[in-house]
């Protein structure tokens, strides 16, 4: 891809499309009963904490899967799936204080990563080298992005309109979540994958973030955050448990261009920034109280989502 990657073999490309749709696919298990939620998010990665990932994760692993950083967004993005699962399948999805919970976990996974920016940026690293047997390079990238991060979850709104889908699914819609934001948390979390983990972020940054907007878009509009969970939750246990897989099966690296860094990261605080702008805009011109009420309501995008889903 030019400027952001150079794969050694084309078949690489191929793999990695075949980890998009496989994502999608065990997305849409996930998510179509409750039993394939609880196999997938609950008894599988219980069976792997135990016998398998003390070993494939383990602290100092040639891998780079043992760091803190890998273990804490492993559960917690398991714990999204499943606090997820509980508003959608109890009455706890009608608690206008259970529903704090998936801005919250949101909150909590944005600033892990933004945390992770500033880190990398502490090593000094201004020519590139390795932390944790991964490449990286510090830059102003990683304050710009740092800064985007901070500044998606000032932007997350309107959680008090979530609701459960009345189909068979029962997803969890986030309807004040439009395409804008979803754009912007996008731009930036493949920012965050690009300077924290170069290497790997082909896979955990380009793929991981298609295969939770692609169905956000086209499959199933409104439920972008349990997507999102979802995929996250899947691709984490993949890459703990075969951590090998980005490095010496498929790998495609990145340029270590810092021109790209440095695009990738201005891109993402741009679009962080616009919508930033837009959300305080709104709020001002229409004397909406955020903490309180939905901001996009007057919209389409906000209004086909309730449409198709109440």
């Amino acid at each position: 891809m030019g400027i952001l990657y150079q794969a050694q073999d084309m078949s690489y490309w191929a793999i990695w499309l075949f980890i998009l749709f496989a994502l999608m696919a065990f997305n849409e298990l996930g998510r179509a009963k409750p039993w394939t939620g609880i196999v997938l998010f609950a008894i599988v990665p219980l069976f792997c904490t135990v016998f398998i990932w003390p070993t494939t994760a383990a602290p100092g692993n040639e891998y780079g899967t043992g760091t803190w950083f890998n273990w804490v967004k492993t559960y917690s993005a398991l714990a999204g799936c499943l606090g997820f699962m509980v508003l959608r399948y109890t009455k706890l999805g009608q608690n206008k204080w259970a529903l704090l919970f998936p801005p919250i976990i949101l909150a909590v996974n944005i600033a892990e990563a933004v945390l992770r920016d500033f880190q990398v940026f502490s090593y000094a690293l201004w020519t590139g080298g390795e932390v944790d047997n991964l490449w990286t390079i510090s830059g102003p990238w990683n304050i710009m992005n740092g800064i985007a991060g901070i500044l998606n979850i000032v932007t997350i709104c309107g959680w008090m309109g979530i609701f459960i889908s009345k189909d068979r699914t029962r997803d969890m819609i986030w309807p004040d979540m439009i395409w804008p934001w979803i754009i912007a948390y996008d731009l930036w979390n493949f920012a965050y994958t690009y300077n924290c983990i170069s290497d790997h972020s082909a896979y955990c940054g380009l793929a991981l973030l298609l295969s939770c907007t692609i169905p956000s878009f086209f499959i199933k509009r409104g439920p972008w955050l349990q997507h999102r969970a979802h995929t996250l939750g899947l691709w984490i246990m993949f890459v703990m448990t075969v951590p090998q897989f980005a490095d010496r099966i498929a790998p495609i690296y990145t340029t270590h261009n810092p021109t790209a860094f440095f695009i990738v990261s201005l891109l993402a605080l741009l679009m962080n920034a616009g919508v930033a702008v837009y959300q305080f805009a709104k709020i001002r011109c229409q004397h909406l109280n955020p903490l309180t009420q939905e901001l996009y309501t007057d919209t389409k995008a906000y209004q086909s989502v309730v449409e198709e889903n109440r």
